[in-house]
């Protein structure tokens, strides 16, 4: 708990309720925002569950790649549902208010999504690693229980990490009630605090698994460069990992995109707002279209699922 003999400001008591900024739009354009929204989120829900369900359904790709795959869909609906329902809401009803527990939940969900991203795209990265660069002990290392431990551990990391990050929160008096924000999340939320939160700015600029990725792929990349084999065989391995290159690459497009708007002060904020709401739009929307379009054996599936027989699946 804080302590402070000469206390300076009056901290805010339950039942707390905050109010989002939101977009600055006439009520007139609440309608189409809505629709347009809507729409978006229906093709988010749809790609994704296709995804997961023809994986789950097809057997010829319960292989580590594909379950991967499928744990990164579940992620994507995480984010797309934490951030969209909340725009939904404010563009239909005008509301935008809501209570403490919920906007703690949806920072929650918004932070578990961004540090699972990471994680499971680690993960991936990994089992690319090994294929590649160990491909006669592929087999024989990501077995079924290895496999289940990988995903776990990429689970495990993500939520441990929020965790902690929120739980750096606790006793940290709020003053305000006002996010300057179209969703809540962790920073939003403490820039309502009374006291300055160092601790947690720090920590939060501290999680990120981005020399997991980079090493991974980097010897991807040294291996079928340098390892004497045809170009065949070459060829093969770097597509194998170019739809998990492209989507590493979205995400991080996406972010650079969200900090860059907010470095020039001349950009209007609406669409510097807008730039903040990419990353649980543009990945969660593409990562499908990626997977379904460049993945060969996924993209049969998906065929035969919706326009051949089922139950010649996994045959």
């Amino acid at each position: 708990m804080l302590r402070m003999e000469n206390v300076s400001y009056v901290a805010l008591r339950q039942p707390i309720v905050f109010e989002l900024e939101g977009f600055e739009v006439p009520r007139s354009h609440g309608y189409p925002l809505f629709a347009l929204v809507l729409v978006i989120y229906f093709l988010v829900l749809l790609g994704n569950m296709v995804v997961m369900s023809v994986i789950a359904i097809d057997k010829t790709l319960h292989k580590p790649m594909y379950v991967m795959v499928c744990n990164l869909a579940a992620c994507d609906l995480l984010g797309g549902t934490a951030v969209m329902t909340q725009l939904m809401v404010i563009f239909l009803t005008g509301e935008k208010r809501i209570p403490y527990n919920s906007a703690y939940a949806q920072a929650i969900c918004v932070h578990t999504y961004g540090a699972a991203v990471q994680t499971i795209l680690s993960a991936m990265a990994y089992d690319r690693y090994v294929a590649v660069c160990e491909p006669l002990r592929y087999h024989a290392i990501m077995t079924t229980a290895h496999l289940v431990f990988v995903i776990l551990l990429a689970w495990a990391v993500a939520i441990i990490l929020i965790a902690v990050l929120f739980a750096l929160n606790v006793g940290t008096p709020l003053c305000g009630t006002y996010i300057r924000h179209v969703y809540c999340s962790n920073r939003s939320i403490l820039n309502l605090a009374c006291v300055p939160t160092p601790i947690n700015d720090i920590y939060g600029k501290f999680v990120s698994s981005f020399f997991i990725i980079f090493f991974c792929y980097a010897k991807i990349l040294s291996a079928c460069l340098m390892r004497k084999s045809n170009k065949g065989s070459r060829s093969k391995a770097l597509q194998t990992c170019a739809s998990h290159l492209v989507i590493y690459l979205i995400y991080e497009i996406v972010s650079l995109i969200i900090i860059l708007s907010n470095r020039f002060p001349q950009v209007p904020m609406n669409i510097k707002k807008f730039c903040t709401t990419l990353i649980f739009i543009v990945p969660p929307l593409i990562n499908p279209i990626i997977y379904g379009f460049v993945t060969k054996e996924l993209r049969t599936s998906i065929i035969k699922l919706w326009f051949g027989s089922p139950s010649r699946l996994g045959e």
